[in-house]
């Protein structure tokens, strides 16, 4: 769980840590239900002007942001018609915004937006920002770097109206904790000018790579992290000698670079995916043999080892310790965003044999056999 208080080294942006994830929807109240109703998220605030409307939603320490646009001033609008539902911002939390921009764009982070410091206050826009800038990412996507107050817990996006919050009881049993990572596909020959990118402009560390083949398909990963460990982006290119496959798919229908999927870390895995199964969240197919050979390369108990294959969670170990994933179904049009629950046991890492499996479930989706229910 990432301390959203700490105020990070020397380095302006050693401190990032993701404050909220803001989704272009185009259906606000539709969008909204699925996540309450499924997601056990609870609305947090709401937000808006002439050219959207925005509702904050709050699970553990997710924030998310979804937003539609109400005229073709705003840059949802454009891009809804082109990507359909997905991430837009990737909101990245820092001590000193001022600071933090200045060092990035002297990096050679491009700027969308200086900073803008914000005065709203009173009891009815309580919780926003006190300064944010904008820079850009990947695709369409952009980070706005967020300063709250010192020792403030999770806030809302600046000009938004804090909600009166319910309890769902069911939500205990979803137990989502915080954004593990980050799943972006990339264009064939963009994957290490983006690493580049995020290493040089906002000092992130290139910590794992990796290449996979799944029959005549590939990909290339790597895999870039915040000095603070806080903030976490899988960046996936397609091995463009090999046939084309979903990552080339995700392309084709995003029409361009974006993010494929949010993971959700999760202190029990299995009871995450049980309790959202019972909402009507479906989850990928793993094949029964993958846990014929699982126990012979991971020390489970029996027990576990069940729990895992009437889930089909998916284990793997690193030099840390374990960790467990899963993807859901995707309910995207465009079969271009998904979600993933993980549970790390001391593992930093995300596991050879599970990128693998991963791959295969989706790969068993996108062909035509569907993710089950728990």
């Amino acid at each position: 769980m990432r301390d959203i208080s700490s105020t990070g080294a020397a380095d302006p942006l050693g401190d990032l840590s993701v404050d909220y994830v803001e989704l272009y929807v185009e259906h606000l109240e539709e969008a909204v239900f699925n996540w309450v109703d499924r997601y056990a998220f609870t609305v947090d605030g709401t937000g808006g002007s002439a050219d959207h409307r925005s509702i904050a939603l709050r699970h553990g320490l997710i924030t998310l942001v979804l937003t539609q646009a109400t005229s073709d001033q705003h840059p949802a609008s454009a891009y809804v018609a082109a990507h359909g539902d997905g991430v837009a911002d990737i909101a990245l939390r820092t001590a000193d915004v001022r600071a933090a921009f200045t060092a990035a764009v002297a990096r050679g982070a491009r700027s969308r937006r200086a900073p803008t410091r914000h005065t709203e206050g009173g009891p009815g826009t309580a919780g926003g920002p006190e300064v944010s800038a904008v820079l850009e990412g990947f695709g369409d996507v952009v980070h706005t770097l967020v300063q709250r107050a010192p020792g403030a817990g999770p806030g809302l996006p600046s000009g938004f109206v804090p909600a009166l919050r319910g309890h769902d009881e069911r939500a205990d049993d979803v137990g989502l904790v915080d954004i593990d990572h980050v799943a972006v596909c990339l264009d064939a020959g963009d994957l290490a000018p983006t690493v580049d990118y995020y290493m040089r402009a906002l000092g992130f560390l290139d910590v794992f790579e990796e290449h996979i083949v799944v029959g005549a398909q590939a990909m290339d990963s790597k895999v870039v992290q915040s000095p603070s460990g806080s903030v976490t982006l899988t960046l996936i290119q397609p091995d463009a000698s090999a046939q084309p496959g979903q990552i080339d798919e995700f392309l084709k229908g995003h029409q361009g670079a974006g993010v494929q999927h949010l993971a959700f870390s999760s202190e029990d895995a299995v009871r995450s995916v049980r309790a959202l199964g019972r909402r009507g969240v479906d989850f990928l197919n793993t094949p029964s043999a993958y846990y014929d050979l699982l126990g012979e390369r991971i020390e489970l108990d029996p027990q576990r080892l069940a729990d895992l294959r009437a889930t089909h969670v998916l284990a793997d170990a690193d030099h840390g310790g374990q960790l467990f994933q899963i993807f859901t179904a995707s309910t995207h049009p465009k079969h271009t965003l998904f979600f993933e629950v993980i549970e790390r046991q001391g593992a930093e890492t995300f596991g050879s044999s599970n990128i693998k499996a991963l791959y295969e479930a989706v790969e068993l989706e996108r062909t035509g056999q569907r993710g089950f229910q728990p």
